[in-house]
């Protein structure tokens, strides 16, 4: 498979890990956009959220509690942070590896 976020993953590609489990990867984004921007991805590829809902809807819930442990050990849990995932070209989604960008460390405009 082809897949960036898998060779990140496996190490074949470098990246700034922040985060790793048994089943989940945490890594600093590329081209940040808060002061914190982090993506979390499960090791386990899905294409998109739709995928993993229908196929591994328990890989959402590892993300999530991978997610929160990050969050709450880097104390963003007192702030608040934003947790965003984009389906499709149309909706921004360039990687197709299900994954959450984690957006904190300023105040954050209102969103939708």
């Amino acid at each position: 498979m082809d897949c960036l976020f898998c060779k990140i993953v496996a190490g074949e590609i470098p990246s700034e890990k922040i985060f790793e489990n048994d089943k989940v990867f945490g890594f600093k984004d590329i081209s940040p956009m808060a002061p914190i921007h982090v993506l979390f991805v499960h090791k386990e590829h899905t294409a998109n959220i739709s995928e993993l809902s229908e196929t591994q809807s328990g890989q959402l819930q590892d993300v999530f509690k991978g997610i929160t442990q990050w969050a709450q050990e880097q104390n963003l849990d007192e702030g608040g942070f934003r947790i965003v995932t984009n389906q499709g070209v149309d909706a921004g989604q360039t990687v197709f590896h299900t994954h959450f960008h984690v957006l904190a460390g300023k105040k954050l405009g209102r969103f939708g």
